[in-house]
């Protein structure tokens, strides 16, 4: 070999070596773009579900409108439950939301939130559909509920009284509760002695409870998106104000613009207000 071609022979091991070199920057630079694009992907879906696992404010939302014995599908319920779910997100709650709930499906949701639920937890529950009061308790009904006689609502029923007892032995440090199940529903006249809208609910210590009527009352739903009390919910939901005070405007605002005809209930045992947000 003359010292010309070992010239052109170093000089092509060079570039080849060169060549090499660039193509594993060039590799290793889109592994490192590709693992940032699938980071920031995961950090993106990670917001959007509200940190789920690792929220301290959490909430089981229920939206029931599709009753067999019922004359017509209840609309509201469901939209109230996706309005009030994506309220709830935006404040930072970890929301478990069901809709058309069968007694299955809401014992399981149940079992999920007691999960959930630690010493500094802010637990929420919401009900949109039909409920019913047997005795002194309220139950709210499932979808798939085959109700001839009060029994029947013990058997297939949620009793709302319930779920606060199971958010207060997991210690949560407060207990939200909304139920929008004041309603005339379909089974009232199957039963001997009835009695109209829900009972008292009983307030264990630090929970607040909001209805939307009283004891004993019914509410008509309207003919809006959301109903009644949902509506002016949201609306107070989106102050600043904490839970108690937000509660308390929408007894006010609707008491006042049914002119007494609907007042919603709130009952209250807490020691302070709970922030719904930040």
């Amino acid at each position: 070999m003359n010292l010309g071609q070992l010239c052109i022979s170093r000089r092509t091991v060079t570039i080849a070596v060169a060549f090499v070199g660039l193509v594993s920057l060039a590799i290793g630079a889109h592994a490192a773009l590709n693992k940032r694009s699938l980071d920031a992907a995961k950090a993106i879906g990670t917001e959007h579900t509200g940190a789920i696992g690792t929220s301290n404010r959490i909430a089981l939302v229920i939206g029931n409108g599709h009753y067999p014995d019922a004359a017509a599908p209840l609309s509201q319920p469901i939209n109230d439950a996706r309005g009030l779910t994506a309220a709830l997100r935006a404040k930072g709650f970890d929301v478990d939301v069901v809709e058309d709930a069968t007694k299955d499906d809401m014992a399981r949701a149940v079992a999920r939130l007691k999960d959930k639920i630690k010493p500094d937890t802010v637990a929420m529950l919401f009900f949109g559909g039909f409920g019913v009061q047997v005795g002194r308790e309220s139950f709210m009904i499932p979808v798939d509920a085959a109700i001839w006689k009060e029994a029947d609502v013990r058997r297939d029923g949620v009793s709302i009284e319930h779920v606060l007892d199971t958010m207060t032995e997991k210690g949560a440090k407060a207990k939200l509760v909304v139920v929008d199940a004041s309603r005339r529903n379909p089974y009232e006249r199957r039963f001997r002695s009835y009695s109209h809208g829900l009972a008292p609910i009983s307030t264990p210590e630090n929970a607040l409870i909001l209805t939307s009527a009283t004891p004993g009352k019914v509410a008509d739903d309207g003919k809006g998106q959301y109903s009644v009390l949902v509506t002016e919910l949201l609306n107070n939901l989106d102050s600043q104000s904490g839970a108690a005070t937000a509660f308390n405007k929408t007894r006010i605002s609707i008491s006042r613009a049914s002119d007494g005809e609907q007042v919603p209930q709130v009952s209250s045992s807490l020691l302070e207000d709970v922030r719904l947000g930040g």
